[in-house]
């Protein structure tokens, strides 16, 4: 857990990327074996089929490595900021006058959690995460991005009180949190944290039944169990203009939905 605090710096921020430089590189590396193999098999093996069967597995390998590259340009911040789009659209549906204490779950490298701040210049705001070596940013990152930009645990159960914040923001998060089988349970963890009228806007892959269920369902528990207004918008991806459809595949972004309201 970490808190933003005001300072002036003159540095480029780094907020990633949903598709990492490694895997990148990764996907290129290999294709380029591919093409090594298939080489040897024609030229040194004398082996026409395999080498017409290495050669078609190294086309499919490169066509996928340049689908990623143009996604990785595509989302990124200052290039086809498709990021940033999303992160503006979750904040646009927090209905929040700035006052008071605000909770992003899942920050990252702190892009939404700059957004926010900037969003709300009054606000004092909390950002956690878990920051694993699976992961492309690091804690020390998220706060080098927080500082540059002038704004300065487990989800699954969060080291706060009930009704800790006026707020709750997260982006893409929940369905992340391996110690929760049901993710719905995160979702009402977030919850758990903020204040009784307080306000939350949720984005995460909700239109996907595998990890949420019927959602129109999940959104009558929530009433049913005190949270005063709940809204729930689903398949964003198909309804959101700043994403283009080719991005919009199983592996990529698909079955997304926010859930946002008032407690």
């Amino acid at each position: 857990m970490w808190e933003l605090e005001v300072r002036s710096m003159k540095e480029k921020t780094n907020y990633g990327n949903w598709v990492p430089e490694k895997m990148l590189y990764l996907m290129f590396g290999l294709a380029a074996v591919f093409l090594v193999i298939t080489v040897a098999a024609k030229a040194v093996l004398h082996k026409p089929v395999m080498a017409i069967v290495l050669g078609a597995l190294c086309i499919l390998s490169l066509l996928y490595a340049v689908y990623m590259l143009i996604c990785h340009e595509i989302f990124a911040f200052g290039k086809g900021n498709m990021m940033a789009g999303v992160h503006e659209h979750l904040v646009d549906h927090l209905k929040w006058n700035g006052e008071g204490k605000l909770l992003d779950i899942g920050c990252g490298a702190a892009a939404l959690t700059v957004r926010c701040a900037k969003a709300f210049p009054e606000a004092r705001i909390t950002a956690v995460d878990y920051w694993g070596v699976e992961w492309s940013y690091a804690k020390e990152q998220c706060e080098r991005n927080a500082r540059i930009e002038g704004v300065a645990d487990d989800a699954a159960k969060l080291d706060f009180p009930d009704g800790t914040f006026d707020a709750a923001v997260s982006n893409f998060v929940f369905h992340e949190v391996r110690s929760a089988k049901d993710k719905r349970d995160v979702v009402k963890e977030a919850l758990r944290v903020v204040k009784k009228g307080g306000v939350f806007s949720f984005q995460d892959m909700f239109s996907q039944k595998a990890l949420y269920g019927d959602m129109d369902e999940f959104v009558r528990i929530l009433k049913a169990e005190g949270i005063s207004e709940v809204h729930y918008i689903g398949n964003l991806e198909k309804k959101l203009g700043f994403i283009p459809g080719f991005v919009t595949t199983p592996w990529m972004i698909s079955g997304m939905g926010i859930l946002y309201g008032k407690k």
